[in-house]
Formats: C-alpha cells, structure tokens, sequence
C-alpha cells in the first residue's frame, strides 16, 4: 500500500496520526513535519488521510481491548 511513494511508511503514518489524533489542520501538520526535516505539503497529505486513515483506524481497533457486556 506503501509502496510507490516517496516517504517511507512511518512517516506517512506519523502525519496521517498527528491529523486524527489532534485537532490541528493540515498546515499545522504540515510545519510539524517540517520541523522534523521532512518537507510536505498540506494537499499531500490531505490525499493520506483520505487513502491510509482507513488502514490505521482498523489497525487500531485490532487492539482496542474488548469490553464487557455487563452495564456495570
């Protein structure tokens, strides 16, 4: 799914967590990144949170632990 784009994976998984996690915009995610020495834009990274969000949110709830049926 990686694999014919620029950045490594982890960073295109970094971006696309920032952007979820936190409520920042794309320019925000963008200078962040840019703190960390990758140069990216906002509309790049627009397009992985609409291609790879889906990928991430069924990679986290494997691991959400399950809860009880009880109410209490």
């Amino acid at each position: 799914m990686y694999k014919h784009h620029r950045y490594p994976q982890i960073i295109i998984q970094q971006a696309v967590y920032l952007k979820l996690r936190f409520t920042l915009s794309y320019r925000d995610v963008e200078e962040l990144m840019a703190i960390r020495g990758f140069k990216v834009d906002h509309s790049i990274l627009q397009r992985w949170v609409f291609k790879f969000s889906k990928e991430i949110e069924r990679n986290m709830n494997k691991r959400k632990r399950q809860t009880s049926s009880s109410w209490r």
